[in-house]
Parts: structure tokens; C-alpha cells; sequence
């Protein structure tokens, strides 16, 4: 088995059977959240947090319904709006056409980012928890467990990147050309999740409230724009405009929302 054809070995699936799909992806996204809880977790005894357990479950559960609601919504706006205007029903159907269940596919990263900040937003409000204090400690996290969601696209031999004759280039199962791609999915694994953990950890102490949030919010669509470069364009878009594609247009107002951030002072948005 040649490396450059590894993406063709992995199975999407950890069970299928003709009525129920169980996929990696799901299963990384799931890992992605007991990880980010079992970090977060261990700076609540190490660190000064008034944050208790229950509310970290539940902030991460109402993070959960954000993060599906808005990734599916900005897929259905900005990548497909003419399709899912003729197929409505399609935005939260999750059976294949043999009827078994598949799952919801279609998602957009800028959504659920959104989703799940405004989710929180309510949780504290509802909770009556500092939404600051709530935001320093799991935005340092985040990226850690976000990892795990790009190995899930590389398993499941999605999200692949552009054609190349870089020497560590793959064939992907779902590409129907067949060309040697790059790995993008483990570009943004490296990239957008471990790089900016680690970078995010080692300051955690010394960037607090808005300007944690702004500086993920910053690096992370940096890192985006970098990375959408030798990733393939999504088929049924293309690109916008000169070369720009539709996740650099949403990286580029991330990166806009998070330099506002970082030079707004905590008191005002209290």
C-alpha cells in the first residue's frame, strides 16, 4: 500500500449497515468535546476560576445545539442558498437515499463558530456567569479539540486539497479526478489547532477577557486564508472572485471581529 493512496484504506465508518452509519467524523467531534471538558477541567483546579462544574456542562451543552444550528445555517446561506431554496426539507433531512441514517452533511466552521459564541452568550445571561471569565477558559482549549475535528475530514477523504506534485501529495476516494492532492485537512489540523493551542496556552495567564477571544478570533482566520490556498475551492462555489474563495471571504471578517476585540476594553462589554 503506497502512502500517497492512505486516504483510499481508511474507512469513514466505524459500523455501517444498511440502517445506521456510525462515522469517524462524529466520533472525533465527540473525543473533541470530552477533551476540551477534561482540559478545561484541570484549570479549574489548577488555575483561580469561579466557573463550577455544572456550569462548564452546561455551557458545553447549549455550545453543542449552537454549534450545529449555526454551522448547518451558514452552509445552507452562503455555500448552497439555490439549492436548499428548491429543497427546504433538505437542511434537516439526515437519511441517505437508501434510508438509512447518514447524518447531516454540509457544514460551515464560521457558523458554528457563531452558533456556539451566541449559545454561550445565553447560557451566562440565563446563568447569571461572568461571560468573560467563562470565555478564558475554554477559548485557550478550543483549538486543542478542533484538531480532532480535521482528522475526522481527512478519514472521511473530504475537504481534500488542490492539486499538486508536492512529494507527500494523496489520492482521495471522494476526488473524481483522482489527482494527487494536498492534505489540506492535516494543514488545517497543524495549523489552525495544535499551532494556535499551543501559542494560545503558554499566554493564557496574560491575555484576558475580549482580547482572548479577539486574539483566537485573529489567528485562527490567519490562519484560514493561509490554509484555503491549497485547499480545494468547494465545487458547486468555485471561487468569489480573483482567486478568493468563500472561506476566505468569512475568514476575513473573523479576522475584522477579532482586531475589534482585541482593542476593546473589558468594561464595555460587560
Amino acid at each position: 500500500m503506497s502512502w500517497q493512496h492512505l486516504p483510499e484504506h481508511l474507512s469513514p465508518y466505524i459500523l455501517h449497515t444498511p440502517w445506521f452509519s456510525l462515522h469517524w467524523y462524529g466520533l472525533m467531534y465527540a473525543f473533541a468535546y470530552i477533551l476540551i471538558y477534561l482540559v478545561a477541567r484541570y484549570r479549574m483546579k489548577k488555575e483561580s476560576f469561579t466557573i463550577t462544574p455544572e456550569q462548564l456542562v452546561g455551557a458545553m451543552t447549549w455550545s453543542v445545539v449552537g454549534l450545529a444550528v449555526g454551522a448547518r445555517l451558514f452552509y445552507v446561506l452562503f455555500y448552497e442558498p439555490s439549492y436548499y431554496l428548491a429543497h427546504p426539507f433538505q437542511i434537516i433531512w439526515p437519511f441517505g437515499a437508501d434510508g438509512s441514517l447518514q447524518g447531516i452533511s454540509g457544514l460551515s466552521y464560521h457558523g458554528g463558530l457563531l452558533g456556539i459564541i451566541l449559545s454561550v452568550i445565553l447560557y451566562c445571561k440565563k446563568k447569571k456567569i461572568r461571560i468573560w471569565e467563562l470565555s478564558d477558559l475554554l477559548v485557550p482549549v478550543i483549538p486543542l479539540g478542533y484538531t480532532f475535528g480535521r482528522i475526522g475530514n481527512f478519514i472521511n477523504g473530504e475537504l481534500y486539497g488542490r492539486v499538486t506534485d508536492v512529494p507527500w501529495a494523496m489520492v482521495f476516494p471522494r476526488d473524481p479526478e483522482r489527482a494527487l492532492r494536498h492534505p489540506s485537512q492535516l494543514y488545517e489540523a497543524a495549523l489552525e489547532g495544535l499551532l494556535i493551542f499551543i501559542f494560545l496556552w503558554s499566554v493564557r495567564k496574560k491575555v484576558r477577557g475580549p482580547q482572548m477571544l479577539g486574539l483566537y478570533l485573529l489567528l485562527y482566520a490567519a490562519a484560514r486564508i493561509i490554509v484555503e490556498f491549497f485547499r480545494e475551492p468547494d465545487p458547486q462555489l468555485g471561487f468569489i472572485v480573483a482567486g478568493v474563495t468563500m472561506g476566505q471571504v468569512l475568514s476575513a471578517a473573523m479576522m475584522i471581529g477579532g482586531v475589534v476585540l482585541l482593542f476593546t476594553k473589558k468594561h464595555r462589554l460587560k
